[in-house]
């Protein structure tokens, strides 16, 4: 007899998915039935699953480089320039210049000149036996060159080439005592040998001196012991009954140029601190222009006010600041600085300029958010003894990252750390564009390109305020850390954009170590890699148009830091290669000398690759935008009412300012008696 074992009624059993997957619990549905007993067991699954992700990765790979390879094929292929001249020097190579028909080289030992027409060497200088480092130059007039260079001590040595001699004029930090030596980091020499600027640094601070360079003296001392010289060697020759020609001497040893004069000495800002002033007034007393606001040092807060400051903006950021870590402020010691042309900013109401000659000079610190503006005026090295304060300040949001200016002066471009770029119209004194990459990169170095304020737009206004066309467009190039490029246009009317126009190598050998443009073409730059690779880009295109190749049997060296300069009066660059060396010759001894190659952009077809824009027609008012129109109107309004500018000279004169510090005084006067009845 049967028997029903069952004493509960039947129920449907939960479903069980401990062994499904977790990414398939949504899809388990898909999943073919007649396949459910062949699924592998734990650990294999694991395995197929990184197996087959390592295969997915690698037809990623496949497929990303087949496009590549594709793309490189599409892609123009750039020319192949090869030097036109080269010549030799007997030791390394260190840095170039070029300055009229000289070509100057620092040499492991010494300078040494060659012509720039043969190539041929002209003379050399080795008597204090130094290492030269850096080396700039600027042409004087009377085939006379002022140069300054750098050498591996960090002795800044200040030279007059004449007659193809080299005159030591002085060493500009040398000191008596060696133990007090102050090494110089970075010089710069102003355009036309007016004025030169050295950075030293010690072991605790940094500072600037700039020096103004007596050229005319130094001219007319040439040419008077250049007369003698030649006197004297035609009287020798006379005298002498040989027939041999004695060389006439270019300059004589005993010839003592004048020294340059210390103009300024500028520090670092320091970091802004309590106030030491007991009210307005003491504040108002001290500030010595109304026309800026200054670093921000004379302000009316205390330091418990700072303390306070401080300590509710590290509770409420207490988490960030112990990720990121805090480090405290520190005085800069390192500095970037211009010489910068006359303009409506730092021009005077009553100053007396030359257009071609620097008026000021623009100083960031690193790491500093301020722009300083300081005047090059001679009544200022009265005041040696004391801080020197900028005459402009340009506070920017963020620490300034690099600055550029054009070649005219007129515009001066900021990068900060943020990756924001401005560029100012220093003579009108406004931002003309305001530009940021958008991208987490940081900012390496930015270049004027052809065309941003050139001389050629320069020549119609004696202070540079530029009759340029109404459709002008400024043009920055802007290299990141890196390597990639971006371009930013900046238009007179309108808004400005920013372009990519090479994106970060994958190759690191394709890394960019320097970049430069080329003036005498439009859009054209000169960039240089780890790999040893010299192309030229054009920027309107994206793309690299040439490259220029030294011979197989010598390469770029050294390849991360080359040695290069373009010769922009000439059209041509010149490169420094190294013969290719094997392992056991390079243990035993390093290069002895250096060959520079020449490469002259008259010998390539480089204008059909880089056509010259044509200038830009002014349309009629009708046809312009509001902008454009709003544009002409103020150009012109400011140029020609005379009237109006006299007012505006007269207004930035001390009356109101004096009347405002002389109402101070008395109200000072009146407290402090008010004080005293109030005692008695």
């Amino acid at each position: 007899m049967a028997v029903n074992s069952q004493q509960h009624p039947l129920e449907i059993p939960p479903p069980s998915g401990k062994d499904w997957l977790k990414e398939e619990e949504e899809n388990f549905f898909l999943l073919d039935p007649d396949r459910k007993r062949d699924r592998l067991p734990q650990p294999f699954r694991m395995i197929h699953k990184l197996v087959m992700q390592v295969f997915e990765n690698a037809v990623e790979i496949i497929e990303e480089r087949e496009m590549l390879r594709e793309a490189q094929k599409r892609k123009v292929q750039p020319i192949k320039c090869f030097p036109t001249a080269e010549f030799q020097v007997t030791e390394r190579a260190n840095c170039l210049a070029v300055s009229g028909k000289y070509i100057f080289v620092g040499l492991s030992v010494g300078l040494a000149a060659f012509s720039r027409c043969d190539l041929k060497d002209v003379c050399a200088w080795d008597a204090a036996q130094t290492e030269i480092c850096a080396i700039h130059t600027s042409a004087l007039g009377n085939e006379c060159h002022v140069l300054l260079a750098v050498d591996e001590m960090g002795l800044a040595w200040l030279f007059c080439f004449h007659k193809e001699s080299f005159l030591l004029i002085k060493t500009l930090n040398e000191v008596e005592d060696i133990s007090q030596r102050s090494p110089c980091v970075e010089v710069v020499l102003s355009r036309g040998g007016d004025y030169a600027g050295i950075l030293l640094q010690d072991s605790t601070e940094a500072w600037l001196e700039i020096y103004q360079l007596p050229k005319d003296s130094w001219l007319t001392e040439m040419e008077e012991n250049s007369g003698a010289a030649e006197e004297l060697a035609g009287s020798e020759r006379r005298s002498s009954s040989s027939s041999v020609e004695l060389p006439v001497p270019a300059i004589q040893d005993d010839i003592k140029l004048d020294p340059p004069e210390l103009l300024l000495t500028v520090r670092p800002p320091k970091p802004i601190t309590g106030t030491s002033f007991k009210g307005p007034l003491d504040a108002l007393k001290e500030v010595g222009d109304g026309r800026m606001l200054g670093l921000g040092y004379n302000h009316l807060i205390k330091d418990s006010q700072w303390e306070l400051q401080d300590a509710i903006f590290c509770s409420t950021y207490q988490e960030y600041l112990e990720a990121e870590g805090v480090t405290k402020e520190e005085i800069p010691r390192y500095a970037t600085f211009h010489f910068l042309l006359p303009s409506r900013i730092l021009m005077g109401p009553e100053m007396e300029v030359e257009p071609d000659i620097p008026v000021g000079i623009g100083v960031h610190w690193y790491g500093n958010h301020n722009f300083c503006l300081y005047l090059l005026n001679p009544s200022l090295k009265d005041k040696a003894g004391s801080d020197l304060k900028p005459d402009v300040v340009w506070p920017c949001a963020a620490p300034i990252a690099c600055s550029a200016v054009s070649s005219c002066s007129r515009y001066l471009a900021l990068a900060g750390e943020d990756a924001t770029i401005t560029i100012w119209d220093k003579h009108l004194g406004y931002p003309l564009s305001v530009t940021a990459i958008l991208e987490e990169r940081f900012i390496r170095s930015i270049h004027f390109l052809y065309g941003s304020g050139s001389d050629e737009t320069r020549g119609a206004d004696p202070v540079h305020c530029g009759a340029d066309p109404v459709c002008a467009i400024m043009q920055l190039l802007v290299l990141c850390t890196d390597s990639s490029f971006y371009l930013v246009r900046a238009p007179k009317a309108g808004k400005s954009s920013i372009t990519l126009l090479a994106d970060r190598p994958e190759n690191p050998n394709l890394t960019v170590s320097a970049v430069m443009p080329v003036l005498a073409f439009p859009s054209a730059v000169l960039i240089f890699c780890w790999d040893g690779t010299v192309s030229l880009m054009n920027t309107d295109t994206s793309q690299t148009v040439y490259c220029f190749c030294t011979p197989p049997s010598h390469a770029v060296a050294p390849a991360w830091q080359p040695v290069f300069t373009v010769d922009s009066a000439n059209c041509c660059l010149l490169l420094r290669g190294d013969e290719h060396q094997h392992v056991d010759e390079f243990f035993q001894s390093n290069a002895t000398h250096s060959t520079i190659f020449l490469y002259d952009f008259n010998s390539y077809p480089l204008k059909e690759a880089f056509p010259k824009k044509p200038d830009l027609h002014l349309k009629p008012m009708q046809e312009l935008q509001w902008t454009e129109r709003c544009n002409v109107f103020l150009r012109d309004r400011f140029r020609f009412l005379p009237e109006r500018q006299k007012v505006l000279l007269e207004m930035e004169k001390q009356e109101y300012w004096d009347c405002l510090q002389a109402r101070a005084a008395a109200m000072d006067k009146e407290r402090e008696k008010g004080k005293g009845e109030k005692k008695q």
